[in-house]
This record gives structure tokens, C-alpha cells and sequence, in this order.
């Protein structure tokens, strides 16, 4: 017998990639039970896929930052705070952070194989002894228009966006007069491929780095959040700092201000999103 359930939750997170740097991905989960009937005539309670599985999920990877222990260009170190270094084409990109802000992946790489395997392994001790086999389906959205990767940190979230490097695959729709414009669109989206989105405040001096090491060319950027300390250093090429904080709906206020002064347009409307299904409407 299978049970499945689609759609049970997306997962939010960024990974260290050699050629792309730091990346913000969002996954879309599927789950199947292989298994034989329980004394309730069921493989699993529904109810029970979304307490023990989702939650498991969320305490493995989602809002977190995915690195991939067997990479060579990886370095970890344990202290006061996790650190890694990873190598890129991009650059050198450095992390101070608590722990439960990573998620320490046993692969060359990360990918949906190796999340994926990684996530099983976690998972299936947590079943019954029914069900014989665990199978998690990700993917991600399907995505007509345009999309961008990126990653942030929000110090004043209560809850796991505070970490400084988690993120998202984000669709961008942008509207002028009431129509929607594809260039403005694919310009947003390769503007912000791959980006890292920082606060202008959480902005520090090499000499204020506590953990790090200042690296020629490199911004930095530090803060003090309910979790702990986070701190962060990488390329300038790879982020773009904003005088706002990063959450979805100042991104959007942020991208519709932008677009109308500098396009000169009349009435501009923006529907950003933040993952999967849920984002913000600004207007200018």
C-alpha cells in the first residue's frame, strides 16, 4: 500500500554551489508511505505526515544554509560560532553563524539528490515499523515568466528568517498601466540571479568583523538577532545592498519606487513573491 501526499510543504533555503556561489532555492516536497496497514487500518495518520514529517523537514533544512561537507572547497570550523568558507568561480564566501543555522550536507554537493538522500536518512527512523519505505519527491515550481535566486537575512524576524543566509526562488511580475511588461520583468530577474540581498544597516567594516577575514573586494555584514550572532562576508559582485530590510514587502516597495523613477512611468505595480505561493503587491 502507498500513501501520498502532495504539495506538503516548500522548503526555503540557500547551498553553496562552486559555479553559482550562493544560492536561494525553494523546493516544493511530495511524500510517499510504503507500507503495510496499522491496527488503525491506515500506513500513517495524515495528520501525523504533517507533525512528524514537515516538522522533521523544517528542523532539517528549511531557512537554512545547505553546505556540502565533501566539496573541496569547503572549510568548517567549530568555536564560539560555526564558520564556513566556501570556494566559488565567484569568490570566496565567508559565515559565522549559530549551528542550528546550517545544515551540514555529506555530499560533494548540493542538489534535490543529495537533499533529498539526506532528508531520508533523517527521516525514516522517525516511522513506524509499517512502513517499509520513505520517498520524498522535491521540485520546484513551475515558473512561466520570470524568476530570480536569492538569499537574505532578517534580524528582526522572530522566528528562522533571522538567519543570515537562507533564501528563496522567487517569481517577479512587474506592471506598467496596468500591463504586464516582460522586459521589466526579465531585467529584475537577471539583476537579482544569484544575488545576496543586504540591509544598508547590517553593512560593517572589515574592522568590525569579529570571526571573519577581510578579503579584498568583499562586503560585510553583521548582526545580533534573538539566535545568536551572524556574520557574513562575500564578493561585492554577488550582492546588492538595499536601504530597506528584506522582507518581501519592502522588496516590492523597494522594486516598484525603483522601476517608477527610473522608467519614468505613471503607474507601476509589482507582485514579488517569497518562494511558493505567497509574496506582496506594491504600487508606485
Amino acid at each position: 500500500m502507498i500513501l501520498f501526499v502532495r504539495d506538503l510543504t516548500v522548503i526555503d533555503f540557500s547551498y553553496l554551489c562552486q559555479q553559482r556561489g550562493l544560492l536561494g532555492e525553494s523546493y516544493i516536497v511530495d511524500v510517499e508511505l510504503h507500507g503495510d496497514l496499522d491496527q488503525t487500518s491506515m500506513v500513517f495518520d495524515f495528520g501525523l505526515v504533517k507533525k512528524v514529517i514537515k516538522k522533521a523537514i523544517d528542523q532539517l533544512v528549511d531557512h537554512k544554509l545547505a553546505i556540502p561537507a565533501l566539496s573541496p572547497a569547503t572549510q568548517l570550523f567549530s568555536g564560539e560560532v560555526e564558520q564556513v568558507l566556501f570556494s566559488s568561480a565567484k569568490g570566496l564566501l565567508q559565515i559565522a553563524s549559530p549551528a542550528e543555522a546550517f545544515a551540514v550536507i555529506q555530499a560533494e554537493k548540493v542538489d534535490m539528490a543529495s537533499v533529498t538522500e539526506f532528508l531520508t536518512e533523517q527521516i525514516k527512523p522517525l516511522l513506524p515499523d509499517n512502513v517499509a519505505k520513505l520517498v520524498l519527491q522535491l521540485r520546484t515550481e513551475q515558473v512561466s515568466g520570470f524568476s530570480y535566486h536569492y538569499t537574505h537575512g532578517l534580524k528582526k524576524h522572530d522566528g528562522n528568517c533571522q538567519r543570515i543566509a537562507h533564501g528563496h526562488r522567487s517569481t517577479i511580475q512587474i506592471f506598467d498601466n496596468g500591463m504586464l511588461s516582460p522586459k521589466l520583468g526579465k531585467y529584475w530577474s537577471e539583476r537579482w540571479e544569484d544575488i545576496y540581498l543586504a540591509t544598508a544597516e547590517d553593512q560593517i567594516e572589515a574592522s568590525a568583523l569579529r570571526y571573519l577575514k577581510a578579503e579584498a573586494g568583499a562586503l560585510h555584514f553583521a548582526y545580533s538577532s534573538a539566535q545568536g550572532y551572524f556574520e557574513i562576508s562575500l564578493p561585492a559582485a554577488t550582492c546588492e545592498v538595499v536601504p530597506c530590510d528584506t522582507t518581501v514587502e519592502c522588496l516590492a516597495d523597494y522594486i516598484a519606487a525603483s522601476v517608477k523613477e527610473s522608467h519614468q512611468l505613471s503607474a507601476v505595480k509589482v507582485v514579488a513573491f517569497e518562494g511558493v505561493g505567497k509574496g506582496a503587491i506594491a504600487f508606485a
